[in-house]
């Protein structure tokens, strides 16, 4: 009886031994997914920004990147992130809107935080958005002072009458912001016309016909524009017509002009609230979008001297 009893503590004892060991192992070891919508600067740096600053928090040993790249497809979005929930992950960075739309439709319990979009409310179809998700969801914004981005075409471009603007018809954020910027732009008498491409295998036949029509562009913050820039200055280029940006990369290929946060350090943000999250620190459904409040006027030096154009102070040459 004796021996028995000692057996069955035994088996007792190594039981708790092995679960409590299991729980030290998984102890601050952290498995992020990573879904980036596509490859281009802004995005890049972005998950750069969030990796660095995450590794920086927890330590290299203590955190893990499944990181996927979804190459502008948002059914591959869907994919990917439903993988992620497959792995039970502990938390997804989503990168771009569409990232972010798979990432809420996909889980309700795994904490989300998206990065590189532009207005939550309209990414996530919230009515009256305040700041604050409330579910699982929260996480960084690229918007920019739009208002102030129309007003570049006014002080750069004081011969323009008819602008327009081209952004893909799949991006919601990018519908959002070129809201702002022609009710700002028709309110200072100018004509605006909105020239929307589908994807990447109609982007220069609409920049040609924009370029076309127009005395000067704007793009936003639009990730198949951002990808395609070196086609719209292709396009656009041997036009002479001038082109403002909503994002430095963007400008890097094809623009004259920008107002843009820097994405890395957007990242950055990003991963120092997941680290947050991770460590118990922070409840996301707590914790309020966060915004880089310090945008940066730049120019493309090269594109500017083609076009004769002359960039007052305050702008900064692109690298």
């Amino acid at each position: 009886m004796k021996k028995l009893l000692a057996i069955v503590l035994c088996l007792a004892l190594f039981t708790l031994c092995f679960a409590g060991c299991g729980e030290t192992a998984d102890d601050g070891k952290y498995t992020v997914g990573i879904c980036q919508l596509v490859t281009h600067d802004a995005l890049d740096a972005a998950t750069k920004g969030f990796k660095d600053a995450l590794v920086e928090e927890l330590g290299e040993d203590n955190v893990e990147f499944i990181e996927q790249n979804a190459a502008n497809n948002t059914d591959t979005c869907v994919t990917i992130v439903n993988d992620f929930v497959a792995k039970k992950v502990d938390l997804i960075m989503a990168n771009a809107t569409p990232a972010l739309q798979a990432a809420y439709n996909a889980t309700e319990e795994i904490p989300i935080l998206g990065t590189s979009v532009t207005e939550y409310g309209v990414a996530l179809k919230i009515d009256n958005f305040k700041g604050v998700v409330g579910s699982n969801v929260s996480g960084t914004s690229d918007l920019a002072p739009l208002t102030e981005q129309a007003q570049m075409i006014i002080d750069l471009i004081p011969d323009a009458k008819t602008v327009g603007l081209l952004y893909s018809s799949g991006e919601a954020n990018s519908a959002y912001q070129v809201k702002v910027v022609k009710e700002y732009l028709e309110g200072k008498g100018l004509t605006v016309k909105d020239f929307k491409f589908a994807d990447s295998s109609d982007v220069a036949q609409v920049a040609e016909a924009a370029a076309a029509a127009c005395d000067a562009l704007y793009i936003p913050t639009d990730n198949t524009a951002a990808s395609c820039a070196a086609t719209i200055n292709n396009v656009v280029s041997p036009k002479k017509v001038p082109i403002i940006a909503g994002e430095a990369g963007i400008c890097k290929g094809c623009g004259i002009a920008t107002l843009s946060i820097s994405y890395e350090q957007l990242g950055r943000v990003t991963g120092e609230m997941a680290a947050k999250i991770l460590k118990g620190e922070a409840k996301i459904e707590e914790m309020a979008i966060e915004y880089d409040n310090a945008p940066v006027k730049k120019y493309n030096k090269a594109i500017c001297e083609d076009l004769g154009i002359e960039i007052p102070e305050g702008y900064e040459a692109l690298e």
